[in-house]
């Protein structure tokens, strides 16, 4: 099978990104596996597929598969990237769209600047809609939430994270430095902890002031990456509710910054994230895809 594809990137997120509005190409599990594969196939953190609406609502429907093949809910830089790719392929000459995923509706806007704000929907904190299991765990309270501590394996201390969804699951721990912070070691035992049935993103959050933090994110399915935008969105979320960040915070990423806004103080809890960040085209081309089962 032959097909045309874009790279792209969001603040160093890497993406496959595939036309499928005029017919489904039918990949597999494993053919997703090859594209993302950075030695056999094309290389990326997530495949993007754009689809046709599939109601009336709605512009397109925003389709991600992981590194590992599985499909996901939601992937607040990739979603930066499908608007920015759907406006320059043509297929709409609107500025802002909205888009049907797994995890609901999201409304994305191109700025003039080329930048992308994405409304990321309102966060989810009960622990069972993440999906978390804090049964038998003592939660820390901490400004007004909590932070549950979770045991893993040859670590003296369980880390304390904070849990929430935004429209897939993260936990979130603090840490001194990231440079320093134990990504490898902890992100895998933190992403397949059988406290969340589904698996999570383990973000790696140093508060630098109430303004600015920076950020390294475990993403489940596709190991660290240079950016992730709904672990930002989620690292902002809980370190507002925790009592570390005014409203609007600058993220640095290992790829690029990102602006995250979550107007609670006017919304509640209820309240939208706002999402504001690069979404740049790398190039674009075709490749035969091996027929794999």
């Amino acid at each position: 099978m032959r097909l045309r594809f874009t790279k792209m990137h969001g603040a160093g997120n890497d993406f496959v990104v595939l036309d499928e509005t005029r017919q489904r190409h039918g990949l597999t599990p494993a053919q997703y596996r090859w594209l993302a594969d950075r030695h056999f196939g094309i290389g990326a953190d997530q495949i993007l597929t754009v689809r046709p609406a599939p109601t009336p609502d709605v512009d397109f429907e925003y389709v991600i598969h992981n590194a590992d093949g599985g499909e996901v809910e939601n992937c607040g830089n990739g979603a930066r990237c499908f608007v920015r790719y759907v406006h320059d392929a043509g297929l709409t000459a609107k500025r802002r769209v909205r888009v049907a995923t797994r995890a609901g509706v999201l409304t994305l806007q191109l700025q003039d600047d080329g930048r992308v704000t994405v409304d990321m929907g309102a966060p989810v904190f009960e622990p069972a809609a993440v999906p978390f299991d804090p049964a038998g765990l003592q939660p820390e309270p901490l400004g007004d939430w909590q932070r549950w501590p979770l045991p893993l394996p040859g670590v003296a201390e369980p880390p304390r994270v904070a849990v929430l969804s935004m429209g897939n699951p993260h936990a979130v721990l603090r840490v001194d430095d990231v440079e320093t912070a134990p990504v490898a070691a902890w992100g895998p035992a933190i992403e397949q902890h059988p406290r969340f049935p589904r698996r999570v993103n383990a973000g790696f959050l140093q508060v630098v002031d109430r303004g600015h933090a920076r950020l390294r994110v475990h993403e489940r399915g596709a190991g660290e990456t240079l950016a992730c935008g709904t672990g930002a969105c989620a690292a902002v979320v809980a370190g507002i509710r925790l009592g570390w960040f005014d409203e609007t915070v600058e993220v640095q990423l290992r790829g690029g910054r990102l602006t995250i806004e979550w107007p609670r103080g006017r919304d509640g809890l209820g309240a939208h994230v706002r999402m504001t960040g690069p979404a740049e085209p790398v190039f674009t081309g075709e490749v035969e895809v091996p027929d794999l089962p």
